[in-house]
């Protein structure tokens, strides 16, 4: 009861303060974001599409001879419509998205005239460049066009990638399926079994893991503005939630001397959950979201490459080779841990523009993030010891449901924004954030669980002793 009183209060108050700075902060509209929506619903409405040729060839009837020069770095992006058939100029729209937000329409010139201006290879790998932040040498130009001013740009030269952007792109691929291989190398089929052997436990993690985290976030999400003011931020808390857990609450398990075999256990099983869970409820808690749209085909396979394929191995190996999986154990638990610093690091000092956006992430934003995962551990001790499970469990538990992971989190943000319209990558930031908002706030909870949770020392695995044997 003291447990609960306690933490009542640490809400209570950190909601005041949310509550007091949203009404202090009034949405922030950028224009070349309007712009974007608007391109975008044009890509999805039958009376507009026939916009996208027209836009495509204004560009060609500038006269770029009296264009000014701009050097800048951002995407390039593209917005396709299948609603018609056709080539290019009819189908696609290409603009440079300049990191602080401008977009310029990207203007592409006649196969004669780019042969002749030496830009054929500017040009030649369009689909390729949308993956990359880039390095852009432009030429720009406004054309008024039926009463409405658009930027447009041409290349001067080929964009070249960023070098730290394209080490981080890879680096998180990689790193998420390796860590999960990791996580693999851990588990048995009796780790599954613990859901028969001790079903309380984890299944009331799993229910406040999907059944009811997921439904706090929207509602934060909505009641402190961001699901109109800012959606993909929505978006971005939803995502946290509807993540499985993590090496990290496994790892804060073992530190907080919590049931580590029923972390790694509700872990697993929620990994596993998450191949449908995730996609529906994205769809779910997001279906009415301005501007958005789940791309849950995409999602599905994403979290079957990056999550499910490598758990698979990394069990296999343990079946077949149990000593070696053993012995990498200690390793892949460091990677784990590594590898979401360096991905939380390196993606933030290739977006440190993004702290300068003070309306879209300022103090509601930070404290939101952290509440999330400090409420997630206060209802995943709370519920628990108001349902009978003991402390050792309960501080699983807590730590389950309210650190995720944030590295699936992160590399869904990133595989999926393009599609999405995530104009800001704000899916991306929110993630990132909580990724490191989550281990202050779990050393928070692991310190309250010594006091509000204690436990007797667990005793030793008893050593059967053979007969002669000493």
């Amino acid at each position: 009861m003291r447990l609960f009183t306690y933490f009542s209060k640490i809400f209570v108050t950190t909601l005041a303060v949310l509550a007091v700075s949203s009404f202090a902060s009034n949405a922030y509209v950028f224009a070349d974001e309007d712009l974007y929506y608007s391109l975008s619903r044009m890509t999805k409405s039958q009376q507009e599409v026939q916009q996208i040729k027209k836009l495509n060839d204004a560009g060609r009837q500038i006269d770029w001879s009296k264009a000014n020069e701009l050097v800048c770095h951002g995407h390039l992006r593209v917005l396709k419509t299948d609603i018609i058939k056709g080539n290019d100029d009819v189908t696609k729209l290409y603009f440079v998205r300049n990191i602080s937000g401008e977009i310029y329409i990207l203007s592409i010139p006649e196969e004669n005239e780019l042969v002749e201006q030496g830009l054929k290879n500017a040009y030649g790998n369009l689909e390729k460049m949308l993956e990359y932040k880039m390095n852009f040498k432009l030429l720009v130009a406004q054309k008024n066009i039926n009463g409405a001013t658009y930027n447009y740009a041409r290349f001067l030269e080929a964009p070249t990638q960023l070098a730290l952007d394209k080490i981080f792109k890879t680096s998180i691929v990689l790193m998420l399926f390796f860590v999960m291989l990791g996580m693999g190398l851990t588990l048995t089929i009796n780790d599954f079994k613990i859901v028969f052997q001790k079903p309380k436990g984890i299944l009331t993690g799993a229910i406040l893991q999907w059944a009811v985290m997921p439904f706090i976030a929207a509602a934060l999400g909505k009641m402190l503005g961001f699901f109109e003011a800012f959606p993909y931020i929505y978006v971005g808390i939803v995502l946290i939630t509807v993540s499985p857990g993590g090496v990290t609450s496994n790892l804060m398990t073992y530190y907080a001397k919590g049931d580590l075999a029923l972390s790694i256990s509700l872990t697993s099983f929620s990994t596993v959950l998450s191949l449908f869970f995730t996609p529906f409820l994205l769809t779910l808690l997001c279906a009415n979201v301005p501007e958005v749209t789940i791309p849950v085909k995409l999602v599905v396979q994403t979290i079957i490459i990056l999550v499910i394929i490598p758990l698979s191995i990394g069990m296999f190996v343990r079946n077949r080779w149990p000593v070696f999986a053993e012995k990498s154990t200690g390793f892949f638990s460091i990677l784990g841990v590594i590898a979401l610093l360096f991905l939380i690091i390196a993606g933030i000092l290739g977006n440190l523009e993004v702290f300068t956006d003070t309306e879209r992430y300022g103090v509601k934003f930070y404290l939101t993030v952290f509440l999330l995962t400090m409420f997630g551990m206060f209802i995943g001790a709370a519920v628990p010891k108001m349902l009978g499970v003991n402390n050792y469990q309960t501080r699983a538990i807590s730590l389950e449901t309210g650190l995720r992971n944030a590295s699936l989190a992160m590399a869904l943000s990133i595989l999926i924004q393009d599609y999405m319209g995530d104009f800001y990558a704000s899916m991306f930031f929110t993630s990132a954030m909580f990724g490191i908002l989550m281990y202050p706030a779990g050393f928070i909870a692991i310190e309250f669980q010594k006091k509000f949770l204690p436990v007797e020392p667990q005793p030793p695995i008893p050593v059967k002793v053979e007969e002669g044997e000493y």
